[in-house]
């Protein structure tokens, strides 16, 4: 008997401390430090994402860094993408004396950014469904009238 009532009294005050320890979710996207993935939209003369192929894990915190080293504006844009994913927000940076500065930063649903030669955004997502999209492409037209996306600047996106 007393073994039992001591076994009831070590529960009762395991679930006490349990109760009052202040708990943290294991998918607490405030703590992770985000993994960064840098894309290069084109280089002088050349229509492509370098790379062309992304993978992607769900549940983690991804900045994706699309850099422009082009003279030409290109398009990041995937809708399938943007429907398996949570954007945290986006920044507009510039490099300065070295250093990275956000020049302005965007939330809520995002579907294409714009990217002009010679600069760089970030895009802060968490993926949450997994899937593959091959609509990764940049619409800008060129001279010649067509697409860059008809001159090979497409790619695909899998998460997994």
């Amino acid at each position: 008997m007393r073994k039992l009532r001591a076994s009831r009294l070590s529960i009762a005050v395991l679930a006490a401390v349990c109760a009052a320890a202040p708990a943290e979710a294991a998918g607490d996207l405030s703590k992770q430090t985000p993994i960064e993935v840098v894309v290069e939209l084109g280089k002088p003369g050349t229509h492509a994402f370098l790379p062309n192929k992304l993978r992607f894990e769900t549940g983690k915190l991804y900045k994706l860094v699309l850099k422009n080293p082009s003279t030409d504006p290109h398009y990041f844009t995937s809708h399938g993408f943007t429907q398996l994913i949570y954007t945290r927000k986006v920044q507009v940076t510039q490099e300065r004396n070295g250093k990275t500065v956000t020049l302005a930063e965007f939330k809520g649903a995002i579907r294409e950014i714009e990217v002009y030669p010679g600069q760089s955004a970030e895009w802060w997502f968490v993926p949450v469904a997994t899937g593959r999209v091959t609509d990764l492409r940049c619409g800008v037209a060129g001279k010649d009238g067509k697409s860059h996306a008809e001159h090979g600047m497409v790619g695909e996106i899998v998460i997994e």
